[in-house]
């Protein structure tokens, strides 16, 4: 999808990749901002479809108060892959004494060992969100910061603190270290349309009190930013220091937090993401009352039902979340839930698939019981399910497939061994030793070291098992074979369609 850049706090020496911040647009339709009468600046949601607003002031007037500039400092040292090695010179070389002598600590790039603390800056927006002085940003804004100061519209700069932070979705909150009375704005109650208009409000390239105006492109976004994205896209200009910033409707209301931008040149084109509003209303609160969100845990990993996997399934509708593993020791396991079901909904209510699922399960939070609708051997079952507290990730590994005597399925660009003959590859399943990258599986996404636990429901330990449950397939008038894949990265399941000639 091109280049979708962040807003980050800028490294050493520009060696890291600069933010670039979505600023939000502040969606104007009509009403009243604090008391005040909608003016025509509003005439668009009249009726008259052609007419544009003649003019934003009235609710810039009465939100930029509350918006704000976030300045913080990072301390670090230098990583080691950033420092440098003094060329080798032969004892006495003239050379050897000049960069003995400029190099190290008097600026040379050669012989930094001395791994000294460097302060960078970075910069961002936020806004203000109680009188008392609470104020949200991204996290990425004041990730590692050792000093945050907020400068106000007025260009008074303030000290703050780092509440807490969330880095599954990006937010932070802060607080101003006076007791001083802060204008702020209020999150919006209801989620914008898309065509609404919006202005933001925030800090690009540092220049501080900037607004600009468009309208919500697109809702529910998934950006592949964490596992909850589900952006607002919105078209007003944001830039570098916008991220963190408020987006607003017409209400005055903080309809989202501008997080990130589609950016093929590093500028603005008119594509930024911004969180939205009930989402930062969530984390907000638990960030307040506790420094961190605690989320609802099962224990699976979930992927997307395809129309070949619903078929092969038995299932009428595409929609769902089909569980590629069930980790042991969790509560989806520990209610009877297997590497093969599909869950179709909590608490009555039906999941379009593994983003809503996840949602859904996060937000009810840890000791909470759901009950969840889910697909098992062609019929739909109830269990519940006492919900877990969500565990730090844990990255997978896994050795890929060496060499081995193996049997050729030429209709699918496949050569498989048993995993047990295969070095590293486990005693369960068969390997991918070969594939054809133009090849049936490959265009699935299998690779080379890929193990193939199950096919059609059934264990696998040899290729001629894999055969035999494609060829019983084909004759049961299936389209595609569900196969349970394993690789480094976890667990999954791939829909193979069924070739006359396997």
């Amino acid at each position: 999808m091109g280049n979708v850049s962040f807003h980050r706090s800028e490294k050493k020496r520009n060696l890291r990749a600069a933010l670039l911040g979505a600023a939000a647009t502040v969606a104007l339709t009509a009403g009243l901002v604090n008391g005040i009468a909608p003016t025509a600046a509003f005439a668009a949601t009249t009726g008259d479809v052609a007419a544009n607003p003649a003019s934003f002031a009235d609710v810039v007037d009465r939100v930029r108060g509350a918006v704000v500039s976030v300045k913080v400092k990072i301390t670090e040292t230098a990583d080691a892959e950033e420092e440098q090695e003094m060329p080798q010179f032969a004892p006495g070389d003239p050379l050897e004494r000049f960069f003995k002598r400029f190099g190290g600590e008097e600026g040379s790039p050669f012989g930094r060992h001395n791994n000294k603390p460097h302060v960078s800056q970075a910069q961002g927006s936020g806004f203000i969100i109680s009188s008392d002085g609470y104020v949200v940003t991204n996290n990425h804004v004041v990730d590692h910061a050792t000093e945050v100061s907020l400068t106000m519209d007025d260009g008074k700069t303030v000290p703050a603190t780092v509440v807490g932070t969330d880095k599954k979705t990006d937010l932070a909150l802060l607080k101003i270290k006076d007791g001083a009375a802060y204008p702020h704005v209020d999150f919006a109650t209801a989620t914008p349309r898309v065509g609404e208009w919006v202005i933001a409000v925030g800090n690009p390239f540092g220049l501080g009190g900037t607004v600009t105006a468009g309208i919500v492109s697109a809702r529910g976004r998934d950006i592949g930013a964490g596992p909850y994205d589900d952006f607002l896209q919105i078209d007003a200009p944001v830039n570098r220091g916008n991220s963190g910033g408020p987006t607003f409707n017409g209400l005055g209301q903080v309809v989202g937090v501008n997080t990130a931008i589609f950016s093929p040149s590093g500028g603005s084109v008119g594509i930024g993401f911004a969180i939205p509003a009930d989402t930062v209303q969530s984390v907000v609160t638990a960030l307040k009352d506790k420094g961190a969100v605690d989320r609802g845990w099962i224990g699976v990993k979930i992927q997307p039902v395809t129309p070949e996997i619903a078929d092969s399934l038995g299932l009428k509708s595409n929609k769902g979340a089909l569980v590629a593993e069930a980790q042991s020791n969790s509560p989806a396991t520990a209610a009877g839930i297997k590497s093969g079901d599909v869950i179709l909904g909590v608490d009555g209510e039906r999941i379009d698939g593994p983003r809503d699922l996840a949602r859904k399960i996060a937000a009810l939070g840890p000791g909470k019981k759901a009950d969840l609708m889910y697909w098992h051997n062609g019929s739909e079952k109830t269990v519940a399910v006492k919900l877990g507290s969500l565990p730090e990730e844990k990255e997978a590994r896994a050795n890929g497939a060496a060499g081995a005597e193996n049997s050729s399925l030429a209709s699918l660009g496949l050569k498989l061994a048993p995993a047990a003959s295969v070095q590293g590859a486990g005693g369960e399943g068969v390997v991918v030793a070969d594939i054809d990258p133009e090849g049936a599986a490959a265009q699935k996404g299998l690779r080379v070291g890929d193990v193939i636990l199950e096919a059609g429901g059934h264990a696998v330990n040899q290729p001629a098992e894999v055969k035999s449950i494609l060829a019983d397939a084909k004759k049961d008038g299936r389209k595609a074979v569900l196969l349970r894949v394993k690789n480094g990265e976890g667990t999954r399941f791939v829909a193979i369609a069924i070739n006359p000639a396997s």
